[in-house]
């Protein structure tokens, strides 16, 4: 009940958090940009419902049990969306940061103008020089001379006066200012409600327009990064053990490749001429090979029997084996010319390889088995452990393992998930040392759930076993 509980609550944070981000993408780039009612908001709102269940729908498709055409269609707009709302996210928390400092300048620059010049009064002559015209009139207004008279009228003025008539628009209370916060001339007069939510409005668009442009340029570099395929990476390992006639000895490491509703045989056929070009000794494949039954993806798997290497090809199990019938695809694998290394090792050319199930299959009583991969070995020969999960590193120094070979990070796959995905691995990716065993994790050569990844290129990678004798 207590577990049900938990699963009950954990989905609920989840929807939580999706509500409220999708709340907060929705708020900035359609509500705070566009008009009440208008074109732009009803289909920035439609977006702001769709996108996300589409999301949910890739995400639980293949769980579900659902046709794989439909997880097709559900996968590429669903996973996509969630790299770019991710990135939309970053971006528009930097825009908070920005937005103070745009109106700044705005209401910086709003203020520049000459002070004075839309409340300048007019200037008229007090003697009979030439004298402003009324507007519309042609009349010139009554002006006085001291202690005179007035040379049109005849009338004794005692004083300088200027005479005019209120049409004239010299005299008379002022009127009061347009209600649209302008001088009556075109001009601002001053800052007026109107004129904050113009700036409010354009602040909103032009941090609304750059975060749309990064998240978008972000992902779209890093789909294509993925479907390009992935390059090839060189490490060269000393092992002490190693004999002198081992030296050079070049293993192909591939891991997490992720077939799927995405990545299909095309990508696999990328994987399998890479590694091939290379001529690598041999060739590891170390888990999450698939994702989804032998039935959906055993077509997109069959160009892996086109490998080639002169100390064969081996494969070792990873957590999502055990979401798709890893009883099914280990069978299968075997069938396309990969061997299998279930809890066993074999003897290669002077070191010991062996393999591990991975811990996914504790589940099932089929998890990994160090004792009867390793217990029995001569420990003077130099060993190479194949394991999915980096998390068995401590097991593999146990057991007196020279080099462990693992994937399963993807090395974050989506910055900063690589941060996120430090504190669940030893190692993110990379070679390190723990203890006398040395660790080396690859980045994989697919993806998990959005075909992109940013700050983590897909690698396949040429380890190079170097004998400290030679």
């Amino acid at each position: 009940m207590g577990a049900v509980l938990g699963v009950v609550v954990g989905v609920l944070v989840v929807f939580g958090l999706m509500g409220g981000a999708h709340w907060y993408v929705w708020r900035r780039l359609v509500r705070d940009t566009t008009a009440p009612g208008g074109l732009a908001r009803r289909a920035g709102t439609v977006a702001a419902v769709v996108l996300p269940l589409l999301a949910v729908g890739a995400l639980v498709s293949g769980r579900a049990g659902a046709p794989f055409r439909a997880q097709q269609v559900l996968a590429w707009p669903g996973f996509l969306w969630l790299a770019v709302l991710m990135y939309l996210l970053l971006a528009l928390v930097v825009g908070e940061a920005v937005r103070p400092l745009l109106r700044w300048g705005l209401e910086r620059r709003g203020g520049a103008s000459p002070a004075g010049e839309a409340s300048a009064a007019p200037s008229l002559p007090a003697t009979g020089g030439p004298a402003a015209r009324a507007p519309g009139t042609g009349r010139i207004p009554a002006v006085a001379a001291p202690g005179g008279t007035d040379t049109r009228t005849g009338t004794e003025t005692g004083t300088d006066t200027v005479t005019a008539s209120a049409s004239d628009g010299l005299t008379g209370p002022p009127e009061p200012a347009p209600a649209d916060g302008t001088d009556g001339t075109g001009g601002t007069g001053g800052s007026g409600p109107s004129e904050d939510l113009s700036r409010r409005l354009f602040v909103s668009r032009v941090v609304g327009a750059g975060a749309a442009v990064a998240a978008l340029g972000t992902v779209g570099y890093g789909t294509y990064g993925v479907l390009r395929g992935p390059r090839v990476k060189r490490v060269r390992v000393p092992l002490a053990k190693l004999p002198r006639g081992a030296h050079g000895f070049r293993i192909a490491v591939v891991s997490d490749v992720h077939l799927g509703p995405i990545l299909g045989r095309a990508h696999t056929q990328r994987i399998v001429d890479t590694i091939n070009a290379v001529q690598p000794d041999l060739v590891a494949v170390v888990g999450d090979l698939v994702d989804g039954s032998v039935a959906d993806l055993g077509p997109a798997a069959e160009p892996l029997a086109q490998l080639r290497a002169r100390h064969g090809v081996f494969f070792v199990t990873g957590n999502h084996e055990y979401f798709s019938g890893a009883g099914q695809w280990v069978e299968h694998v075997r069938e396309l010319g990969l061997r299998p290394l279930e809890n066993d090792r074999v003897e290669i050319a002077g070191f010991d390889l062996a393999g591990v199930n991975d811990v996914a299959g504790e589940g099932e009583g089929q998890g990994p088995d160090f004792v009867r991969a390793l217990g029995d070995r001569d420990r003077t020969r130099a060993s190479v452990l194949l394991a999915h999960q980096p998390v068995v590193i401590h097991d593999a120094v146990e057991h007196g393992v020279d080099l462990q070979l693992s994937g399963h990070t993807h090395g974050g796959q989506l910055w900063p998930g690589n941060h996120i995905a430090a504190l669940a691995n030893p190692t993110v990716a990379g070679l390190e040392r723990y203890g006398d065993t040395q660790l080396y994790v690859s980045r994989g050569a697919g993806a998990w759930g959005p075909p992109v990844r940013v700050g983590a290129q897909s690698d396949i990678t040429v380890v190079e076993l170097a004998s400290r004798q030679a």
